[in-house]
């Protein structure tokens, strides 16, 4: 059974300079709880993948105007003005990569594989220093695989082995990420008993799942409201 933690407890798995992936797309499927927690912490020159860095003051955007991070990689950084203006006085790295080199990148980590070759970033700055290969007359250039130190993940319901089922398009980047961490935190708003999840709602098996906690978060209206 996947142990259930509380927030507070998110911060003993997590060291300084580990490198996090953090499932989202803007907010939708965002660990909010666990990011809050993260940000108020003295935790320091984290690395982030994850598709964009949140809104102005919300999940990563909180997180990075904090100070733990020491570097961000991703591919939609400027869906959070905060993030241009920390790279601009020095204060954050951008590792920009364009969204599907990412996902693939995160599921060849989870899966084991080392890289691959694809042809999108050829001929432009994304390829530079990156080994370059002729296949069938076509140029492609090889993208290492993404792994990470932690996993942190929403889902929307979990039962108590840790199976989760998501909400929508909080699927996004949290089933492979939730394949490509050594440790897997998942936020849930809700764990029922084992049995009532049915197997074909499963989007992420138990076994990639080592902890689970609630979310302080509640939606309203569609959208999760901070707690008072």
């Amino acid at each position: 059974m996947v142990k259930q933690i509380e927030s507070g407890n998110v911060l003993d798995l997590i060291n300084n300079a580990d490198t996090l992936l953090v499932g989202g797309f803007g907010l939708s499927g965002t660990p909010l709880t666990i990011l809050d927690e993260i940000a108020m912490s003295d935790k320091k020159d984290l690395t982030v993948v994850s598709n964009n860095l949140g809104e102005p003051g919300r999940g990563l955007g909180k997180l990075l105007l904090s100070g733990r991070l020491k570097k961000a990689v991703g591919s939609f950084f400027t869906t959070n003005p905060d993030s241009i203006k920390e790279w601009s006085k020095g204060k954050l790295e951008i590792e920009l990569i364009p969204q599907g080199t990412l996902a693939e990148a995160i599921r060849a980590g989870g899966a084991g594989i080392g890289g691959f070759y694809t042809k999108t970033g050829v001929g432009t700055e994304i390829a530079e220093g990156k080994e370059e290969k002729v296949i069938d007359d076509e140029r492609y250039i090889l993208e290492k695989a993404i792994k990470g130190d932690v996993s942190i993940i929403k889902a929307m319901k979990a039962d108590t082995l840790g199976n989760l089922v998501y909400d929508h398009t909080a699927m996004n980047f949290n089933p492979l990420m939730a394949t490509a961490g050594k440790v897997v935190i998942a936020e849930v708003d809700e764990i029922v008993e084992c049995g009532e999840i049915a197997p074909f709602d499963v989007a992420t098996p138990h076994l990639y799942v080592d902890y689970l906690l609630i979310s302080k978060y509640k939606k309203v209206g569609g959208v999760y409201v901070e707690p008072v």
